[in-house]
Order: C-alpha cells, then structure tokens, then sequence
C-alpha cells in the first residue's frame, strides 16, 4: 500500500514539473529608442532640423537674400511699383516761369550761375553738356507714384533735368525719366561727373 502510495505521489511531481517547462518564460519589453531632441535656441538662417518637427512648429519660409518674397506675400514697398509720375497741381501751374542753376567747373574751379527756362533745352556754353529743363516743384511731395507739390511755397525746390554729354544721357541713368536737383538739400541723388557740379539754387517766378 505505502508503494502504491509512493508511486501516485511520484507521477503527480513528473505530470507537474513536465508542465512547469511547457510554459513560456515572459518576453522582456523591447526598448524604446526615443525620438529625435529638437534643439532649443534659434537655428541658423536656412537650415531645418533633422527628422520630424512637431505640428504647429514649422520654421517660417524665407525668401533668398537678393529675391523677391513667395508669391502671395507683398513686396516692403508696394506703393513704389510701377512707373512715377510728374503732377503739377493747378496752385503751381503757370507761377513759375524757370530756374537758376549753379554750373561750377572742378577742375577751372570756376562758378557760373545761369537762369533756364522750364520745359527748354539749354547747352551749357564752353562744356560738351546739355540740360533738358523739366517742371519745378516749389514743395517737393512724393505722393505714391506721383512727384508733386505740396504748395506754392518754395519749402522744398526741386528741379526735373536730364543732362546729356556729346548727345548721350548721362544724369539720370538711361532708362529712368527724370533725374532732381534740390535746391535745400543738394546732397540728395546730385548730379556726378569728374568735372562738372550742377547745384539748383532757386525757381524763377512767372511775371
């Protein structure tokens, strides 16, 4: 009986221990690598960072130094598009009948004052040069596209030329309608030649 006993209690540990070794031991969980750390700070001018960026951080588009914005984006200056144009408003129309002009010889160092008439032709005698006299604007007002004047009142003169050299414009660049000589400030966009200066000292009332 106590061998029967024994060889019950033996079968029962081999079926148990036969069933230990058919389970499987548990996978260990698979690492995870993580994902790509965006730096912090600003990134240099025109580099994207690798791998994916977060929704809602898309570094903004930039156009190349040196061309025009994306299409659907306005240029800094749209006001400035297009061809200008000479306006000259009905209180100016009529008032002024010419300009004095200051022609001085750099290398004669010599000055000569001169009285033009708007709207004329006048070769600057002893020199190869020639001015084509436009409008002149007592009070030089750049409004859009339209060169104006903001009153009769000489607070801003400013005289439209063209000077040409042996026949060939030379002030403004070829292309460009009118180049402006002002009286206040003679500094800005002056007319440049090795030899001669062309300053614009004072309009010249009609009458």
């Amino acid at each position: 009986m106590e061998k029967r006993s024994l060889a019950i209690v033996l079968v029962l540990m081999c079926i148990f221990v036969f069933g230990a070794c058919k389970k499987k031991e548990p996978e260990p969980p698979t690492p995870q690598t993580p994902g790509p750390v965006m730096p912090s700070g600003p990134l240099p001018s025109g580099q994207v960072p690798a791998g994916p960026i977060p929704q809602g951080q898309m570094p903004p588009r930039q156009a190349p130094m040196g061309q025009m914005p994306p299409s659907g984006q306005q240029s800094p200056h749209p006001g400035m598009m297009g061809k200008t144009q000479v306006v000259v408003p009905e209180s100016v129309k009529g008032k002024w009948s010419g300009a004095r002009i200051i022609f001085e010889d750099k290398v004669e160092k010599t000055k000569k004052e001169f009285e033009i008439k708007l709207n004329s032709n006048f070769s600057v005698p002893n020199s190869s040069l020639r001015i084509q006299v436009g409008e002149f604007l007592p009070d030089f007002r750049m409004d859009g596209l339209n060169l104006t004047s903001g009153s009769n009142e000489p607070r801003n003169p400013a005289l439209g030329v063209k000077v040409f050299e042996n026949g060939k414009q030379i002030f403004p660049a070829p292309g460009k309608q009118w180049g402006w000589l002002f009286a206040k400030v003679p500094s800005i966009h002056p007319f440049e030649h090795p030899k001669y200066r062309i300053i614009l000292k004072e309009g010249v009332k009609k009458g």
